[in-house]
């Protein structure tokens, strides 16, 4: 799983931030901003979607900490029900290994079995390398669409913006960099941190990398 770095939540007030980390802290800085300012108008955004977060800031500043719900609770993963464990036959069962059919054409059978470890261990790689991929793209569309949403709220009528949305999406990070050197300190430093995760490409480890030889080869040789 890819580390996502950053608050957990941010506020604005217009252009300025006004605090970042934890929901406690945010929650507190804007309610002593309040307090000093009633027509202060402040944003609230998690920091790693961009979603909009909303707090309850009616009474003291006690009150409204104990109103906060719980954050930093990994997210509910979903996965698929268990199978019936199959009747143990050859094999490594303490790897988990599962016995299934596969039907392959006669040349995959032969560029199979010319790869080290035999087939099995081919296919196993392959099949990480493919799940690995999409993880990636799953990974890169969500960071791309958590800087979209920050910049659409945030520097919608600023210079540039439908360039950078492009350069966003392109990916193009030396021309996003340009078109947004001319916002808001805070608004351009937010939307730098957003937009590095949309861009950053993932090492792959040395299993991966194999991986990634075997699926070229595999192509080429199909």
């Amino acid at each position: 799983m890819n580390s996502v770095s950053g608050p957990a939540c941010i506020a604005f007030e217009a252009d300025h931030e006004v605090a970042a980390g934890d929901l406690r802290e945010v929650a507190r800085a804007v309610k002593e901003t309040l307090d000093r300012r009633s027509d202060a108008s402040i944003l609230v955004f998690d920091g790693i979607t961009s979603e909009p977060v909303e707090l309850d800031l009616r009474g003291n500043l006690d009150q409204v900490l104990s109103r906060l719900p719980s954050r930093g609770v990994e997210p509910a993963t979903h996965e698929l029900e268990p199978e019936a464990p199959a009747s143990r036959g050859p094999g490594r069962p303490k790897l988990g290994v599962v016995a299934r059919e596969i039907t392959l054409l006669p040349r995959h059978w032969e560029w199979l079995a010319r790869q080290p470890g035999g087939a099995s261990v081919a296919i196993r790689k392959l099949v990480d390398e493919a799940r690995r991929r999409g993880e990636d793209r799953d990974r890169i569309r969500a960071a791309q669409d958590a800087a979209y949403r920050f910049m659409s709220v945030m520097a919608g009528n600023k210079p540039h913006f439908e360039d950078a949305i492009r350069a966003l999406f392109a990916p193009d990070p030396e021309r996003f960099a340009q078109l947004v050197a001319g916002w808001p300190k805070d608004v351009r430093a937010h939307a730098a941190v957003l937009s590095e995760r949309a861009f950053r490409k993932e090492a792959l480890p040395p299993a991966s990398v194999e991986a990634q030889k075997s699926s070229s080869n595999l192509q080429e040789n199909f």
